[in-house]
């Protein structure tokens, strides 16, 4: 059977909840009632048909797909074989016969469709990707197959994993099963806990059903994976990493009791407070013991390099108000000067301790800049989005290079709704204390994250560019603005 010819006509224009009907498809027929659905519903579906029943195959599966996606798409019908239908689609020059037009053609699979409505823009569904056919695709939490990869349909490093996990599935058919499974929905929460799924891809390796350990290889080739299969081996435990203080450094490693009196012994000092887990200390460790090396070997040495582990010693963390890693404080005659968060590199540490100066002054945070963007947190999140028909929320990190080329992007498009009381653009820094629970709640695994909500509601996460343009084109009313010449002309 063919199906027949699905047309697209997505307007992101307000998201209403639907009032319970006998059938949740809307059957149109006169073009000023379609173009009123096209202004007041999401993502609009549109069957065209040249004649069917209400009975029919296809239109009780499009029902429930729209029972699924209720409030969150609509699915309308246009008979164009009736006369009402047939001027319709004469009006909006659409020929459900025809295969061009601009047309979609769906597989008729329930999910597929499901999954094209909550995300238009989105990729395909995994299972639907003729290339992971060797790729055994599971639905509910009955997972007993061998090697299971636990994904989440946005994340970008399970997209970069899945032609390597499905070529080793190909390349071991027969011997072993290799699985995959969407499990960021909700319901598979507990699935989740059960299985320690911390982050997406997470591997679990099962025997007869029963889980025995993860497989930690996200490097890893087809080949690997299958050789892994021959010996499925546990998770090796990590060598513990030596202290910076235990290595061979030429940089002085203080201790809660040894920094006053090391300060008073060198009138010119840089102290780097850091903590063994910090990603930016550990980048920055060869560079700082590079200029101690070089500045240990100068005579006339304008200064000296330390450093406090503030994970150990935490008075000396808790005294200098330590809150972020690494911090590069100067000190002159055992006072201190200045905090110095733009020294990171050999050179620049050597040409601040021969020309000590004061650093410019930090750039004024985000939060601070007068803007239309409401910079929300924990305390009043879900108080502001409820008030709020349209929400486009930014979680971010101040550090972050992107987030940083966000910003201004993403303000310009608050600036052209800022007299819209129906829509927000706001902001949370994930950084701060309490907001980080906040953010976790929310889904954020990375920086910028954009989540969409309606009244309060998670609706769809963002994935697109992030040129004000494109963050424009998301928000719901603006799609009204740049299809309105389009539906004008219907």
């Amino acid at each position: 059977t063919i199906y027949p010819s699905i047309c697209l006509q997505v307007c992101m224009v307000s998201v209403l909840q639907a009032a319970v009907k006998v059938s949740l498809i809307e059957k149109v027929s006169e073009h000023k009632d379609f173009k009123k659905l096209l202004r007041t519903r999401t993502n609009v579906l549109v069957l065209y048909t040249k004649s069917a029943t209400s009975g029919d195959s296809k239109l009780k599966l499009l029902s429930d797909v729209a029972q699924v996606i209720k409030g969150q798409g609509t699915i309308a019908w246009v008979n164009c074989g009736d006369s009402e239908g047939r001027k319709l689609c004469k009006k909006v020059k659409v020929d459900p016969s025809s295969k061009s037009g601009g047309c979609l053609s769906f597989s008729p699979a329930l999910q597929s469709m499901v999954a094209f409505l909550k995300d238009p823009t989105g990729p395909p569904l995994w299972e639907e990707n003729p290339d992971a056919k060797d790729v055994v695709h599971v639905e509910t939490e009955k997972v007993s197959t061998e090697i299971t990869c636990l994904t989440a349909r946005w994340c970008g490093v399970c997209k970069r994993m899945q032609p390597v996990f499905q070529q080793a599935a190909t390349e071991t058919k027969g011997s072993y099963v290799l699985a995959g499974m969407n499990v960021h929905p909700a319901e598979f929460d507990g699935l989740k806990q059960e299985y320690n799924v911390k982050g997406y891809p997470t591997f679990c390796y099962f025997e007869k059903g029963k889980f025995l350990h993860h497989y930690e290889n996200y490097g890893g080739t087809a080949k690997d994976i299958a050789d892994w299969m021959k010996n499925p081996q546990p998770p090796q435990p990590k060598a513990p990493e030596v202290q910076w203080s235990e290595t061979d450094s030429p940089v002085f490693h203080l201790t809660d009791d040894s920094l006053d009196g090391f300060l008073e012994e060198h009138p010119s000092a840089l102290v780097m407070f850091h903590a063994p887990w910090c990603g930016h200390c550990k980048k920055m460790k060869p560079e700082y013991d590079e200029a101690a090396e070089y500045l240990n070997k100068d005579k006339n040495s304008p200064g000296v390099l330390a450093a406090v582990d503030t994970t150990i010693h935490k008075a000396v963390g808790e005294r200098f108000k330590i809150s972020g890693f690494p911090t590069v404080k100067y000190f002159e005659m055992g006072e201190e000067k200045f905090t110095l968060p733009h020294l990171r590199s050999k050179d620049k540490i050597i040409e601040f301790l021969q020309n000590p100066q004061a650093p410019p002054p930090p750039e004024q945070s985000w939060e601070d800049k007068p803007s239309s963007v409401s910079h929300l947190g924990m305390e009043d999140f879900r108080e502001a989005l409820k008030k709020k028909k349209h929400a486009l929320v930014m979680f971010y990190a101040p550090w972050c290079p992107h987030c940083k080329n966000a910003v201004p992007h993403f303000t310009t498009a608050a600036d052209l709704f800022k007299e819209d009381r129906k829509i927000a653009y706001a902001a949370v820094d994930c950084t701060k204390g309490p907001n980080q629970e906040l953010c976790k709640q929310e889904g954020v695994e990375g920086y910028p994250t954009f989540n969409y909500y309606n009244y309060g509601k998670f609706a769809e996460k963002y994935n697109g560019e992030r040129g004000v343009s494109d963050i424009f084109c998301r928000v719901p009313n603006n799609q009204l603005f740049l299809f309105s010449g389009e539906m004008e002309s219907l």
